[in-house]
């Protein structure tokens, strides 16, 4: 009987246990509107509000806009994650009102100052270009230089002016 209560009291004692105190939830905040901390941007919009910070040179300043005016080799850095299965990809125009004065460009797109391709363009319009990149031109989590490079610039009678193509996008696919 004495063995029975002795392990009653055992069973009591070590069935009882502090709760721990109630909390509160943190205080809810809002990120900051242009904070992306954890976004590696591989695509430059001209329209995107950080897209100032990706630009190296070459392409009208100002706020975002849907396009810009570049000049003679427009340039943007970009972070990608890996080099594995990455294609160049740029968006662009060839006004008509510069081409009637340029004729037939020839556009050549780098990476890290590689020329991935050269492409001559007899017509102005929207183009779309977009072709594979060799892995071991781009090194994973590090600046990588996009340019495209226009064998002839426009110039502005009136002030000057050097304009090469309208750009919309740039950037690293997968």
């Amino acid at each position: 009987m004495r063995s029975y209560l002795i392990l009653a009291g055992a069973v009591l004692l070590s069935s009882c246990q502090n709760m721990p105190e109630p909390y509160a939830p943190p205080v809810q905040r809002q990120p900051f509107e242009d904070a992306r901390p954890h976004r590696m941007s591989r695509m430059v919009e001209m329209a995107d509000a950080d897209s100032v910070s990706h630009i190296v040179g070459d392409i009208s300043p100002g706020n975002p806009a849907p396009w810009r005016w570049t000049f003679q080799k427009p340039t943007v850095k970009v972070v990608p994650r890996t080099n594995q299965g990455l294609r160049y990809v740029i968006d662009f125009s060839l006004p008509e009102v510069t081409f009637k004065v340029t004729g037939p460009v020839k556009m050549t797109f780098l990476v890290n100052d590689h020329a991935l391709d050269t492409v001559p363009y007899t017509a102005s319009g929207e183009y779309h270009y977009e072709k594979a990149v060799p892995p071991d031109w781009v090194e994973p989590l590090k600046d990588t230089m996009l340019a495209a490079s226009i064998d002839k610039v426009w110039v502005s009678p009136t002030d000057g002016a050097k304009l090469g193509f309208i750009l919309t996008r740039i950037g690293l696919t997968q």
